[in-house]
């Protein structure tokens, strides 16, 4: 989920990852390779085509304003299957071909997310010119940047220059 998110273009990060074919077809490529991984299953990536970008971009837009705390603008089915493993397991898999595939395992991840009390911490970087997406690992839950080194040291700086900018402007105003 955080890695789909972090497919769109950050200036100094990477190019839109969805605007392409070839780029989407990569990204979509490792993400699957990943998710199955992490399950123990081995599944190809679902192939798409163009009309299929503009429906990937439309679901990151979305699950943008999702972690954002906006309303998500009603409500959308998603197809996904309760599949029972061969250890008794019940386990949530997703359904469809293409892109609807990614978007089922993308909600399906939501809804873990949500039920284990981790979504919450998915969170977008406070330095607008940044905007990664990140999981907060703080133990109060309050981080505001994706990189504290990087956009964090930065905004911090910014915010020290103009207090002393101010307290010097204040320092030279002579009482009359």
């Amino acid at each position: 989920m955080q890695d789909f998110l972090n497919t769109r273009g950050i200036a100094g990060y990477g190019p839109d990852l969805l605007a392409d074919i070839s780029l989407a077809h990569d990204w979509v490529a490792g993400a699957v390779l990943a998710w199955s991984a992490a399950r123990g299953v081995d599944l190809p990536p679902p192939t798409f085509d163009d009309a299929a970008l503009v429906k990937l971009r439309a679901l990151r837009s979305k699950l943008d304003s999702l972690v954002n705390g906006e309303a998500p603008g009603g409500p959308s089915a998603v197809p996904a299957s309760l599949v029972l493993s061969d250890d008794g397991a019940v386990r949530l898999e997703p359904t469809g071909s293409g892109w609807r595939w990614l978007a089922s395992a993308l909600w399906a991840e939501i809804l873990l997310s949500q039920q284990a009390g981790t979504w919450r911490r998915i969170k977008q970087c406070h330095n607008h010119h940044c905007g990664s997406t990140f999981y907060d690992r703080s133990k109060n839950n309050s981080g505001v940047w994706h990189d504290v080194k990087t956009c964090g040291n930065a905004a911090n700086l910014r915010a020290s220059r103009a207090r002393r900018r101010e307290r010097e402007a204040g320092s030279t105003v002579s009482p009359q």
